[in-house]
């Protein structure tokens, strides 16, 4: 029997339907949420992403607006340009789209937005904190799983999850988020040396490598719920993720599509945590 799928799709748009009534709630007591998307440069698939979450802001009434620099633009510049937005007030989220050119220094411009306004979840901060539970916002991509697994009524709590991933992005606030859920975690990389033994325990397998098709399904537990975050093109054009899913899916109970998984949701819990973020202003304003 094949796998249940996933179908990130369907999840982003119910989730997206109450962030919706959020923001009209927040709109009729004068708040429109806000976001800046700060870009440098022209890389081709950073102006798609941008293009998609200015798109996803206008369906659920989020102001958004571009701060596009030319790539030779320097450091301190778009610095100035996020000192301005911390300020403004009716800027309630910003992000840096990444990469950045090879002359920036991430960190420093990463840090240097306001930590309420991190709606990307990527300052120092917010990172370390999840290992507490407290972060402010969480990266956008593991707080899309959980939601996933939450929507789907995944147990998480005393389940074995195995993480194929060390970024900070990704790999590591995802241990720590399934960690918080009461999971037994164990990270592994693409350099783990024999991988299989520890993916074939794995109740749970979040895999984000981007190496295509690297989990087979000889790898894999029967039954188990497998999330594929990676996303890579193939030579022919197409896109396939880190798992060989066309064999993976007749072993495992649930499995995320590529695409149409995960990617989904990464954009949605940018719009949550933008709405969060206006709603934490308001009350925080209110109680001054």
């Amino acid at each position: 029997m094949s796998a249940q799928i996933i179908d990130g799709k369907q999840v982003a748009s119910n989730v997206r339907a109450e962030l919706k009534q959020r923001a009209a709630k927040l709109l009729e007591q004068g708040i429109r949420p806000g976001l800046a998307v700060i870009m440098v440069g022209d890389d081709s698939a950073s102006e798609i992403y941008v293009r998609n979450k200015i798109k996803a802001c206008g369906e659920i009434g989020i102001h958004s607006e571009v701060h596009h620099f030319s790539g030779s633009a320097t450091q301190e510049e778009v610095l100035n340009c996020i000192r301005a937005l911390n300020q403004n007030k009716h800027v309630h989220g910003i992000l840096v789209q990444l990469p950045l050119p090879p002359h920036f220094e991430n960190n420093s411009v990463i840090t240097s937005i306001a930590i309420e306004k991190d709606v990307d979840g990527f300052h120092l901060y917010n990172v370390g904190a999840l290992v507490t539970g407290n972060t402010n916002f969480a990266p956008c991509t593991p707080s899309g799983v959980m939601v996933m697994l939450e929507q789907h009524h995944i147990a998480v709590e005393g389940m074995h999850a195995v993480v194929v991933g060390r970024s900070n992005i990704v790999g590591k606030p995802m241990a720590m988020m399934l960690l918080g859920q009461g999971a037994t975690v164990t990270i592994c990389t693409s350099r783990t040396k024999d991988l299989a033994q520890f993916t074939r325990s794995a109740d749970i397998l979040v895999v984000a490598t981007g190496r295509p098709k690297m989990i087979t399904a000889g790898m894999v537990k029967p039954g188990a719920v497998v999330v594929d975050v990676g996303i890579n093109r193939l030579p022919d054009g197409r896109l396939c993720g880190d798992v060989e899913y066309d064999t993976v899916k007749e072993v495992v109970g649930y499995i995320t599509p590529v695409p149409g998984g995960v990617g989904p949701m990464t954009i949605t819990m940018l719009l949550s945590n933008t709405i969060l973020a206006a709603e934490r202003a308001k009350y925080s304003k209110h109680s001054k």
